[in-house]
């Protein structure tokens, strides 16, 4: 083996470099760039370049490889510190470089960690089990990690770069984690062929070709031959406007206008979607215009599933809250109850978008602490379906659908649908909203549930529990989309395990390399 410290000396300022435009080039694999090989390709770069490295290096090296894969991949964020925070851009540019490092860190830990527990005087671990198995579980463990530290930031995980590849089916069995981990495995397999060790690639993607064709046959889903014909509005109401308060009015009535013309004798649709915060006040505030939406549904056998501002006590939440008709498509018409029982309240609350922390510090430094919809409160982590004519729906608001368990806890042997309402006006033209389209197609396979996603200004779309968008309307324009939705029966093995038992898996592995470390 090559002496670590001169290998790092002579490369240092290569390596990092190289390591921050591998990282970066994994933006590709997600949307719009959809390029899916670009992810496992970066990876297998990285640790082939890192593997002679101390483990301290080896830090540094992932650190720069994080670095590179957030500030790029994540870029969209700046959209909305630089537009909407009030800042200059300056500042906006180095609070998006303090994210992206932070982010780094914990493929920086999975680099250390590797390195730290493979490399020892005596008891080495085999390449096999370092690149086949620490290494991935390192890997997933570290992506959950950044899923749950701070309330979480689970964007662009490396299984999301497969789900519109060849291995897109497998989630409905491992979820978006369980791609990361095949990521990961084929990524060592790539760098275990570097040092003339053919048998894992031989026995690998046969194995992967197999298990992708096999996937969609085993998958335990099926049509029910039932169908829902839904209308999800796009109001393209611009973000600078939303929350003026002249706006309210003109703001509610155009999204009821576009309601109204989908009405009529032949043809009515079942089930009408305003997006997240389609009526952006309190209930309290707009009762006569939802007491007339509640009537115009009920009386055209139609239920409205709006985004609002749901206000109990002192407290204000981002909620939906169904209007018109909800246990079956006809009935006999009720009035509307504000703070009514059919409410879902969003739990899953964005960090400075939706609540500040060290609030009573950080909000007279500078407009950005001060967004609209940034004091709300949490709702309950499971809550009821929603209902709408009869269909149960499994809800989500914005930035909730990006939690595989959190969705999962809201699917019963009941539902029907899932639903993700949003407002992605925030990040304008950027690759933002696109991919938090594609993460919403992950969970639909996840589920096994077909998915509608209502959003202010796109991507306002149907997906079939395969992840294929079935239906969709163009951004940044005014319309309303009007698809039939087939519904499916069965249940995925994810739906039914979720990511425990790749957690257990990866703990184990990691448990050998630490046993393995300590017989040193």
């Amino acid at each position: 083996m090559l002496n670590n410290q001169s290998v790092y000396s002579n490369l240092s300022i290569v390596s990092l470099v190289t390591a921050f435009i591998a990282g970066a080039s994994t933006a590709l694999s997600f949307a719009p760039y959809e390029i899916w090989a670009a992810f496992p390709l970066a990876l297998t770069f990285a640790l082939w370049q890192s593997q002679s490295l101390t483990a301290k290096n080896s830090l540094y090296y992932w650190l720069s490889f994080g670095f590179g894969c957030f500030v790029v991949g994540i870029s969209w964020v700046h959209v909305s510190i630089d537009t909407f925070g009030g800042m200059p851009v300056v500042v906006s540019m180095a609070l998006m470089a303090v994210l992206a490092l932070y982010l780094a860190i914990y493929p920086a830990l999975c680099g250390y960690l590797l390195t730290k527990l493979s490399q020892t005087r005596k008891h080495a671990l085999s390449p096999y089990l370092v690149y086949l198995g620490l290494f991935p579980a390192l890997w997933v463990l570290t992506e959950w990690l950044r899923g749950w530290v701070l309330t979480g930031f689970p964007w662009i995980w490396a299984g999301y770069s497969q789900t519109l590849g060849p291995l897109s089916e497998l989630a409905s069995f491992i979820g978006a984690l369980g791609l990361s981990f095949i990521v990961a495995i084929v990524a060592g397999a790539l760098v275990l062929l570097t040092q003339k060790r053919l048998l894992p690639i031989l026995i690998i993607i046969p194995i992967l070709a197999l298990s992708a064709w096999a996937a969609p046959q085993l998958n335990p889903i099926a049509p029910s031959g039932k169908s829902v014909k839904v209308a999800l509005v796009q109001g393209n109401i611009p973000q600078s406007m939303k929350w003026e308060p002249d706006a309210l009015w003109p703001t509610m009535l155009k999204y009821m206008d576009l309601t109204r013309a989908q009405f009529d004798d032949t043809s009515s649709v079942d089930i009408v979607i305003w997006p997240e915060a389609a009526i952006p006040a309190p209930e309290v505030m707009v009762e006569d215009f939802l007491l007339n939406a509640n009537q115009v549904a009920n009386l055209n056998n139609t239920a409205i599933i709006t985004g609002i501002i749901s206000h109990q006590q002192d407290d204000y939440y981002n909620s939906l809250i169904v209007l018109g008709n909800h246990n079956q498509k006809q009935q006999q018409s009720a009035d509307y109850l504000v703070n009514g029982t059919n409410e879902f309240k969003k739990h899953h609350l964005l960090p400075i978008g939706e609540f500040v922390p060290f609030g009573d510090l950080l909000r007279p430094i500078a407009p950005f602490f001060n967004l609209p919809m940034s004091s709300f409160q949490r709702g309950k982590y499971t809550q009821q379906n929603l209902t709408a004519v009869g269909y149960h729906i499994a809800p989500a608001i914005c930035y909730e659908i990006v939690f595989p368990e959190q969705v999962r806890a809201s699917v019963t042997n009941q539902t029907d649908m899932l639903l993700t309402v949003s407002n992605d006006a925030w990040f304008g033209a950027s690759n933002g909203p696109l991919q938090h389209m594609e993460i919403a197609q992950m969970r639909a396979i996840e589920m096994g549930k077909p998915l509608l996603r209502g959003t202010n200004n796109g991507v306002t779309a149907v997906v079939d529990p395969h992840g294929r968008i079935t239906d969709t309307i163009a951004q940044f324009e005014t319309g309303v989309l009007v698809a039939d939705v087939a519904l499916y029966r069965g249940e995925t093995w994810f739906r039914k395990i979720g990511q425990l038992p790749l957690l257990i898996l990866c703990g184990l592995l990691l448990l050998m390399g630490v046993v393995n470390y300590l017989r040193k």
